[in-house]
C-alpha cells in the first residue's frame, strides 16, 4: 500500500509576516491566554513596554518570544522593528508533565505540570512587496532604471481577445 503523503501549506503565506515559535513553556494554556490577549493587535514597541509591567510570572516567556519573532524579523527579513505588528497571537496547550509526589504511610499523589505551545506572528505595516512581473523583465540590468511599474492591459483593442 502506497502512502500519499500531504504537502505542508505555508500557514502565513504573506511575505510581510514573520514568526516565533515557543513550545513546552511550563505554564497553563490558560494563564498564557491572559497575557496574549492584551498584546494581540498592538505595535512591537507597546507591547515590549505591556509586558515589562504587567506583574504575571507568564509575561517572561512571553517576553522572550516576542523578542526572538522581532530579531527574526530584522535579521532574516531586513524589516525596521518600528513598524512591526503582532498580527497573530495564538497558545494552544502541550503535553501534560505527570510527576509522583511522595506523601504519608509511603503514598503517592499525582502531580500534573501543564505545558503550552506559543505562536507569536509579527507583521511589517510598511512593507511593499516587488512586483514578480518585473523580475520577469529581460532588461538587462534586473529592476535598474525602471520606474514605470505597469502591466500590460490585454483587454483593451488592440489586445490579445481583439484579433481576428
Amino acid at each position: 500500500m502506497i502512502k500519499i503523503k500531504k504537502q505542508k501549506r505555508n500557514p502565513y503565506p504573506t511575505t510581510n509576516e514573520v514568526y516565533a515559535l515557543g513550545q513546552h513553556i511550563c505554564m497553563s494554556a490558560h494563564k498564557a491566554r491572559r497575557i496574549i490577549d492584551q498584546i494581540r493587535g498592538r505595535s512591537y514597541e507597546e507591547t515590549l513596554m505591556i509586558l515589562e509591567l504587567m506583574p504575571y510570572r507568564a509575561c517572561y516567556p512571553i517576553l522572550k518570544l516576542v523578542y526572538s519573532a522581532a530579531a527574526n524579523a530584522s535579521h532574516n527579513r531586513g524589516f525596521n522593528e518600528a513598524s512591526l505588528v503582532i498580527s497573530q497571537a495564538a497558545v494552544n496547550e502541550g503535553t501534560t508533565m505527570k510527576r509522583l509526589k511522595p506523601r504519608a504511610r509511603g503514598r503517592s499523589y499525582p502531580i500534573k505540570r501543564p505545558t503550552c505551545h506559543l505562536t507569536i506572528v509579527l507583521k511589517d505595516i510598511e512593507y511593499e512587496p516587488i512586483d514578480r512581473y518585473m523580475l520577469c523583465s529581460k532588461k538587462p540590468g534586473g529592476l535598474k532604471g525602471i520606474t514605470n511599474m505597469t502591466y500590460p492591459n490585454t483587454y483593451s483593442s488592440g489586445g490579445l481577445w481583439d484579433k481576428k
